[in-house]
């Protein structure tokens, strides 16, 4: 039986009409998705940074609404103008022109006694006003400030590492202490004798410093505690070392306590000499450098140095830190010695650069109080402390200027005005419906406080 055999595939016809393949169309890119969100532009960028509450914002706002409060008190504070109030809705104009002349006045007078007077700068070019009268506004703002920031980074250092050094006012007066001692004491060329005398006001504040921090390191007393008692032995300190015969002032003219004044070579040169400017009136001294470059010492040590991190690391977290490996009661002593030396420079500023050159019972004044707020006020940030020092240095220069239309306690409100808004940022961000940033409302706090 045979089997049937396969088709035959038929040959290609090599005369039939080829019909060409479509060509394929080029492929096209794919179409962004209509709902993708573009990138935002500048303006969009700048509204959504304004409204919120970040740090930069929070203290601009804190700032601007103790000034409009700060108006509101000087209206109220003001008789004539509380009593054009009286009649206020038959003749309106008469109390909005005089609220606002108060408020203008007082303001234009706290700009002009802490940058420039623009009185006296049209005197200056016509040549009927010295240079001396020019800067005076501005050498007092530095004058003040020089202090304010070195206290304000003692107390933003030892924020870094979580502790509250509140005692920054005893540990000025223990820097103006050791600065005397060496500065009528010793008798050296100036190369010599003003950089000792520095030295000797961090070394006394430094040591008076760290006690808090031994303290809370050998036995867990809060420092706030400690350092408070330790404000009140440093005042009671000063009043002895007055009234030894070694420190005394021998002048029999003198009735009251008076320490001996420095040695000229010990004393801090002035700005204006230093840059040959005729204009002894200027109070401005070498001061407001060591305070920017001990800002700049500062910032360097917390971003770039080990020590710097392990008081950074300690301050967030001390049980991590402690597991970690770190030694937190060393941390302690040594953030508080390093906060108490700042602060005994701030000390040794004021009796180095400012007149008598001498030790008195109120030779430190409230600078160390002052730098507490200086250093919330600038997030216990070191550039943020100098900003902050130069504008209460503002406050405080101007004050001189503002108080002869308002009291000069309207300055010392407008300071602690400042400060509620600037510890409170919830509270700012409730009055002005501001939106929270990602990483929370940022506060400057001790921990265990």
């Amino acid at each position: 039986m045979t089997e049937p055999k396969p088709a035959e595939k038929p040959e290609p016809d090599d005369t039939a009409p080829v019909t060409p393949a479509p060509e394929t169309a080029p492929e096209r890119p794919a179409e962004e998705p209509a709902d993708q969100e573009r990138r935002p532009g500048f303006g969009s960028l700048f509204l959504r940074y304004v409204t919120t509450a970040n740090t930069v914002m929070v203290t601009l706002y804190s700032f601007l609404l103790a000034m409009v409060i700060g108006a509101v008190l000087i209206i109220v504070s003001d008789p004539a103008v509380r009593g054009t109030f009286t009649y206020f809705f038959s003749r309106p104009t008469d109390a909005l022109s005089a609220s606002w002349t108060a408020v203008s006045d007082a303001y234009a007078g706290l700009f002009a006694g802490a940058i420039v007077n623009f009185t006296t700068l049209a005197e200056f070019q016509a040549g009927e006003a010295t240079i001396g009268r020019l800067l005076s506004p501005i050498s007092e703002t530095l004058t003040y400030a020089a202090p304010l920031i070195l206290a304000g980074l003692a107390v933003g250092l030892a924020f870094q590492a979580g502790l509250f050094n509140i005692g920054a006012q005893g540990q000025v007066i223990m820097g103006t202490v050791g600065a005397a001692l060496i500065g009528f004491g010793l008798h050296l060329p100036a190369y010599l004798h003003l950089p000792l005398a520095l030295l000797g006001g961090a070394i006394a504040g430094g040591l008076f410093g760290a006690i808090p921090g031994v303290l809370k390191a050998w036995s867990g007393a809060h420092e706030v505690i400690t350092s408070i008692m330790l404000n009140y032995v440093a005042l009671s300190a000063l009043g002895w070392i007055i009234t030894n015969e070694f420190v005394k002032d021998p002048d029999p003219n003198k009735q009251y306590a008076i320490s001996k004044p420095a040695d000229e070579s010990s004393l801090l040169p002035r700005l204006a000499g230093m840059l040959g400017i005729d204009a002894p009136g200027l109070r401005a001294n070498l001061g407001i450098i060591v305070a920017i470059a001990a800002a700049a010492l500062v910032a360097w040590l917390l971003a770039k140095s080990t020590l710097g991190f392990r008081m950074r690391a300690v301050g967030l977290n001390a049980h991590a830190s402690r597991t970690a490996g770190m030694s937190v009661p060393n941390t302690y002593i040594t953030s508080m010695g390093g906060a108490g030396a700042l602060a005994g420079l701030a000390g040794a500023t004021l009796v180095l650069g400012i007149s008598p050159h001498a030790l008195t019972h109120g030779v430190a004044g409230e600078v160390g109080f002052d730098g507490i707020t200086v250093a919330l006020l600038g997030r216990a940030k070191p550039w943020g402390v100098v900003a902050a020092g130069l504008l209460f240095g503002a406050l405080r220069a101007g004050a001189n200027t503002m108080q002869s239309t308002l009291p000069l306690d309207m300055v010392t409100l407008l300071q602690a005005l400042i400060v509620i808004f600037i510890a409170a940022p919830a509270l700012v961000k409730a009055m002005l419906h501001l939106k929270v940033p990602a990483g929370g409302l940022a506060t400057t706090t001790a921990k265990g406080w």
